[in-house]
């Protein structure tokens, strides 16, 4: 089959140790990222089975009706970037692993490596440093006995929280109250409200998942009940702060930090972002699920996907109708 893997910014995917499975096949991977739907239906005119590295790209009807050999999309978790209905009218299977699985264990690390290096300003020290100045930033603040602020105690909340605990911190969480539940089973205090999360906080820390009910479900209002010298830190995804908000935020002194791994519009090129002009944030470019071995998991299920569709017994079917017609045809 002709493979496609788009957007593998840093080259990772043909070092991983299952590439191998698809040696015989054509393997075409792009480095770079384009949105834009004549490069893409270029890039993608012979491709039978495309990869898709989470939701980098979205894949929408009229691409899709560029493609004529194009057979199976494969990747995994949730697939909001691609128009499912569109592939099953294309004839387009969609495979897609889901389901509870194990915590991004790589996401909750990189929001603990986020949260100490806003708190005690490594990164801008360590450029200081290289530069030739010797402590050149306002002093840090350390973590114990500070409370930690989990709003969402999902799977990635739980593990940070563990890390909160760890370092000496005081856990509170706020969120849907199954997920309250499991934070007092796990015998985290629960904030009154979200107003009492956010003025308790000195550490805030998001992880929801980025649906309509939760887009810019952090206001202006609620970010300026933080204390001035809080930090807010969100490696779950842009949306969930409304536009504009946390810029403004903080030259206005409320939250006094934040710590950001995601953005609106992503890549960001040439620095082109508000946040980044800020001394007071600490970004980093969604690292938070890149790491070796996630996304070396990640792939070997793309992969048995990509093998299974071709040997005629595909799993993880999303749109199993697409199935339908070989399977009344025989």
């Amino acid at each position: 089959m002709n493979i496609t893997v788009l957007d593998d910014y840093q080259d990772t995917i043909r070092t991983l140790a299952c590439y191998a499975k698809v040696t015989g096949h054509r393997v075409t991977i792009w480095n770079d990222h384009t949105k834009d739907v004549d490069e893409l239906a270029r890039r993608l005119a012979d491709t039978e089975a495309l990869a898709l590295l989470r939701e980098r790209t979205p894949i929408r009807a009229p691409l899709l009706e560029r493609l004529g050999r194009l057979r199976i999309i494969s990747q995994v978790s949730v697939y909001p970037h691609i128009d499912v209905d569109a592939c099953t009218r294309r004839g387009v299977l969609v495979s897609s692993l889901t389901g509870p699985g194990r915590p991004s264990y790589a996401t909750a690390e990189l929001t603990w490596g986020l949260v100490i290096a806003a708190m005690r300003r490594i990164p801008q020290e360590a450029a200081a440093l290289r530069a030739g100045t010797w402590q050149a930033h306002p002093i840090g603040t350390g973590l114990r006995g500070k409370t930690l602020g989990i709003w969402g105690y999902g799977k990635i909340g739980a593990v940070v929280a563990g890390y909160g605990r760890a370092f000496g911190m005081r856990v509170l969480a706020w969120g849907r109250e199954a997920s309250l539940a499991r934070a007092r089973e796990d015998g985290c205090a629960v904030a009154a409200g979200k107003e009492a999360l956010l003025a308790a906080s000195d550490v805030l820390s998001l992880h929801v998942r980025l649906v309509d009910a939760t887009r810019g479900m952090v206001t202006a209002a609620d970010l300026a009940r933080m204390k001035p010298t809080a930090l807010l830190v969100n490696t779950s995804r842009a949306g969930l702060v409304a536009p504009g908000a946390l810029e403004a935020a903080l030259r206005a002194g409320r939250p006094g930090m934040a710590a950001v791994d995601v953005f609106e519009e992503e890549p960001v090129l040439g620095a082109r972002h508000p946040l980044l002009a800020l001394d007071t944030v600490v970004a980093t470019p969604h690292l938070g699920y890149v790491e070796r071995a996630q996304i070396e998991g990640m792939f070997d299920t793309i992969f048995d996907q990509i093998l299974a569709y071709a040997a005629g017994t595909p799993i993880n079917v999303v749109n199993p109708e697409v199935l339908q017609p070989k399977e009344s045809a025989r």
